[in-house]
């Protein structure tokens, strides 16, 4: 299957950080946002936390996305789609030609906006794909089958729908392997997983989304001890980020909370923590901001747009 994405005429690639990986790493997970489901700037949002990234488009940041790119198999993978999903196609289309590697696959992790909407680029008022496979939950399968829009994705052939199940591997090639783990989060349409993808040499976990760690029935410290990198949920950063708001049912980690939970971890292990899907709020968004400098002086990482992980 060869898809043609080349439409998607946007700005250029742009990496704010060094990349992990380098030039012989033909395996590699690559990070194509970072923001919760709303992006940075959030629209109408224009306090002065929104209002630098409104006036200096080179602080925006898009919705969480990682691709894993497998040059050996010609082939690259889209976890997530995003509403920001054509420039995250164009700026994976920079790393991985579409005249030289096949989209082989979306996976999803859960029915919230910011994870499957970019769906509707692959209709055909946009690109008119074919064949697309998205590997989804069963309930995230019901969902696309029987509402539309979603639905005529399926009907027209946009998309082939890819079953997933619990802890049911699915083998992409003889080297890359992805396992889908459900987690407790708001399951209000379909429920929701975070990934976790084996290469030939590196492994990692994608965990976008998830309740606090303790109303999950699994080991989060030794399932990061498990990998090499664990790409955990940001949205926010401390209590009281959203003013006046009650935080305490938010149904996500705090990073304050997950680094406390983390801190009895050794430096080796805290370095394959990078911190990922971040409101508009999080300070963590913000270059050199006295969190982010947190963050990392305490042995984790915060995920920037282009970061490379060689699996």
């Amino acid at each position: 299957m060869r898809n043609s994405i080349l439409g998607f005429l946007l700005v250029g690639w742009f990496a704010i950080a060094p990349q992990t990986g380098n030039a012989q790493d033909d395996i590699f997970i690559v990070v194509l946002g970072i923001g919760q489901d709303g992006g940075y700037p959030q629209a109408s949002c224009y306090k002065p936390h929104c209002m630098r990234a409104w006036e200096n488009p080179d602080l925006k940041r898009m919705t969480s996305s990682i691709a894993v790119v497998d040059a050996g198999q010609s082939s690259k993978y889209l976890f997530e789609a995003t509403p920001d999903m054509r420039e995250q196609l164009y700026r994976l289309h920079k790393i991985a030609p579409d005249e030289e590697f096949n989209l082989d696959g979306v996976f999803l992790t859960h029915g919230h906006i910011g994870h499957y909407a970019g769906l509707m680029h692959f209709g055909h008022e946009a690109i008119g794909a074919h064949d697309i496979p998205v590997y989804a939950m069963p309930r995230m399968r019901e969902y696309l089958t029987n509402n539309g829009p979603w639905s005529q994705l399926v009907s027209y052939k946009n998309i082939r729908l890819v079953s997933l199940e619990d802890n049911q591997s699915i083998r992409l090639s003889d080297r890359l392997q992805v396992t889908p783990m459900l987690v407790p989060h708001r399951d209000e349409y379909t429920e929701t997983v975070g990934f976790r993808i084996e290469g030939p040499n590196r492994s990692a976990i994608f965990i976008p989304d998830i309740s606090k760690w303790d109303r999950w029935d699994t080991d989060i410290r030794e399932l990061i001890r498990s990998v090499d990198y664990a790409l955990l949920d940001a949205t926010f950063f401390a209590d009281g980020e959203l003013g006046n708001r009650d935080m305490s049912e938010i149904g996500h980690p705090f990073v304050s909370e997950s680094m406390s939970l983390f801190a009895d971890m050794t430096a080796e292990e805290k370095s394959r923590i990078i911190f990922i899907h971040m409101n508009n709020t999080n300070p963590l968004l913000i270059e050199g901001s006295p969190q982010q400098l947190e963050v990392e002086s305490r042995g984790f990482r915060v995920a920037r747009p282009g970061m490379r992980l060689p699996l």
